[in-house]
């Protein structure tokens, strides 16, 4: 779930990228960002093969159409929170169109940071904005999903406590992964822990169930209350696996740096 969360695409990360004299086509645009792309380090296989890609032809096409990454932000926030409403308000098959809105939302939401790297490097502003949209959508999200469950099916209230448990486990997640980027940064390891060692395929694909885009498409299955809740179910306690995992291996890092600094 990058949301991620994510391996998320962040709108103030810089990189060089080498600006030719004359004004480049679509297709050397989206070279020049194939060339500027982030470690796939900690990220799963549909955020690093899928969505990259869409996002690094959607951020050449806003490049061309002279947007800015903010205004990138915002579209797909527009999407996202689209997707978010029909969850909330749509009932039987009808509800299978958020997850082509949602996932439309998630490829803009790695287009804002490519697009700012491209015109080399974002601003704490968009990072900020990117950040704050992200948060309100991880939860907005889940919370649709109890909505929904409780206007268009007859589960059961028992199903009720699967999106509120979701809810707090993508949060946590996703404030356990800001609050170590700014901790290394404080430290000045950023760089380091982000590069540190190569991503192998296998484990992209492992942590697949992790993936936001995972999710976004799993909800298809809206039309089918039975069959999405228990999807929705595996994905849920995967995550909530993945975050005890998670949480004791970062423990121990930020206690391994508070020794390195005792010393």
């Amino acid at each position: 779930m990058t949301m991620a969360p994510k391996t998320m695409d962040i709108s103030a990360e810089q990189a060089d990228v080498s600006v030719p004299t004359s004004a480049p086509t679509f297709r050397e645009t989206v070279r020049r960002l194939s060339r500027a792309q982030k470690s796939a380090k900690g990220g799963q296989a549909y955020s690093v093969y899928v969505n990259r890609k869409l996002g690094r032809l959607a951020a050449a096409a806003a490049h061309h159409a002279a947007l800015t990454p903010n205004t990138v932000t915002v579209i797909s926030a527009a999407f996202s929170f689209a997707g978010v409403a029909v969850i909330a308000l749509v009932g039987g098959w009808g509800a299978a169109s958020a997850a082509p809105l949602l996932a439309l939302g998630y490829a803009l939401d790695a287009a804002d940071g490519q697009l700012a790297r491209l015109r080399g490097g974002g601003s704490l502003a968009g990072e900020w904005l990117d950040h704050m949209i992200d948060s309100v959508k991880i939860t907005a999200v889940h919370l649709a999903v109890l909505v929904h469950l409780f206007r268009f099916t007859d589960l059961g209230t028992k199903w009720f406590l699967v999106p509120l448990g979701f809810t707090i486990v993508s949060v946590a997640l996703f404030f356990a992964q800001l609050l170590n980027e700014q901790l290394r940064r404080h430290r000045q390891l950023g760089a380091r822990a982000a590069s540190a060692g190569p991503a192998t395929p296998l484990l992209l694909f492992l942590k697949l169930p992790h993936d936001y885009g995972i999710l976004c498409w799993m909800l298809v299955l809206l039309g089918s209350p039975h069959v999405m809740i228990r999807a929705y179910t595996f994905l849920f306690a995967f995550n909530a696996a993945y975050l005890a995992l998670a949480l004791v291996k970062w423990f121990r890092e930020m206690r391994a740096l508070d020794m390195a600094d005792s010393r």
